[in-house]
């Protein structure tokens, strides 16, 4: 697995996520507006560096210097984009932005630094907010014609599989393209304060075992239990699309022998009404 951010869903969980500051190791996102119409709007930036000065040399992670994620606080509108950087070192992107309080995430690497981190910063659309729900734990979502099934589960602490099946009217598809030098991206939000996690699948086109689907597996692991939207980028007849799940991070507790014969008496007297985490 290729991880895209210092702070990634790997085997290291328990790390605290990346995006939750808008600073790290003197390096800075910053925001020319942190307030905006709602609409199809340019949001420009800069990331600085410990001189403060706008960086203008990253080192391109999945063929691109900064990967850029907008998502409204109620974790509606997600949006996965790649901004263009004038010589100067500002960068620009176009957003559609609803009415409400939202994250931006810039994910980079800088020349000279040891790694990613992913830098975030809130900002502000005008207008009339209706905040949605956070979605069911449903583990098929559908865009369009396409259907995403889910299997294994979010641990804390602990790297576990995460398999996202992709299939087209009822038909595996067995000829995803690849996106960004993968067949599959996911990010991962932690409900409540959007702490950050983003991770690539196990393999890479072209690497003789990868399979163009109709599965991909990533090896992820959350920082903490709670709930989290994980939202999967897979590219197939050259349209990028977007699979959006809800899913909670439980940790499996292991009993101790003294616990084992309480266990058992409990799966007995509660057959059909008892969760294993």
């Amino acid at each position: 697995m290729n991880n895209h951010s210092g702070h990634d869903m790997t085997a290291h969980g328990g790390a605290r996520p990346g995006g939750l500051s808008v600073s790290e190791n003197g390096y800075t996102l910053e925001l020319d507006s942190t307030i905006f119409p709602a609409g199809v709007r340019t949001v420009t930036f800069r990331v600085t560096g410990p001189d403060g000065r706008p960086v203008t040399e990253f080192t391109p992670e999945h063929e691109k210097k900064l990967h850029f994620i907008a998502v409204r606080r109620d974790t509606t509108g997600f949006q996965h984009m790649h901004p263009v950087m004038d010589g100067k070192g500002t960068w620009s992107v176009d957003l559609t932005l609803e009415p409400g309080d939202w994250r931006f995430f810039a994910d980079v690497h800088p020349v000279g630094h040891g790694g990613t981190m992913a830098l975030g910063i809130d900002a502000s659309v005008a207008g009339p907010y209706a905040p949605q729900p956070i979605s069911g734990g449903s583990r098929s979502a559908h865009v369009g014609e396409y259907t995403v099934s889910l299997d294994g589960e979010l641990l804390p602490g602990t790297a576990s599989d995460l398999t996202l099946t992709v299939s087209r009217d009822g038909r595996p598809v067995t000829d995803l393209q690849p996106y960004l030098g993968a067949y599959g991206h996911l990010v991962a939000l932690r409900v409540g304060d959007l702490g950050y996690l983003h991770v690539h699948p196990d393999g890479e086109p072209g690497d003789g075992v990868t399979e163009p689907g109709p599965a991909i597996t990533f090896m992820a692991a959350a920082p903490s239990g709670g709930v989290y939207r994980l939202y999967l980028d897979f590219q197939h007849q050259d349209v990028v699309r977007t699979a959006e799940f809800t899913v909670r991070a439980t940790a499996t507790v292991t009993p101790g022998p003294d616990a084992a014969p309480r266990a058992a008496s409990e799966h007995a007297g509660h057959r059909g009404g008892h969760a294993h985490h």
